[in-house]
């Protein structure tokens, strides 16, 4: 092994300090931020975008607009996290998944509530 490589062992082994354990949660705050506001965003968006809702069943005409913007909100994050400087190249399969996760959610929460005319 050459010694870049034992060099790189040792730091990924050695416990991280309780500033680098601060830094990288303030990261994960504002990537969970990023999903939930892209979700927020689409959400409002499909509805508007998707025509009124016909009143005896509750469901919009061109309804396919918003699944097509909810998964242009999911790709866009990479380009959110490009514009804030992420490093998104370390992000996992498993944080992709929770990213996409989080923005299908509140996507759907913010269609629903505007889709719903009337509260009970």
């Amino acid at each position: 092994m050459s010694d870049n490589a034992v060099a790189e062992e040792v730091q990924k082994t050695r416990p991280r300090t309780r500033a680098e354990k601060q830094v990288e949660h303030r990261n994960r705050l504002k990537r969970t931020l990023v999903a939930c506001f892209m979700g927020i965003l689409t959400g409002a968006i499909s509805f508007y975008l998707s025509g009124t809702p016909d009143p005896a069943t509750g469901l919009q005409q061109n309804a396919i607009i918003g699944v097509l913007l909810l998964m242009a909100g999911v790709v866009f994050q990479k380009h959110i996290f490009m514009l804030l400087q992420f490093d998104y190249m370390e992000l996992t399969g498993k944080d992709w998944f929770y990213q996409s996760f989080m923005t299908f959610a509140l996507w759907f929460i913010t269609w629903t509530l505007l889709l719903t005319t009337t509260v009970l």
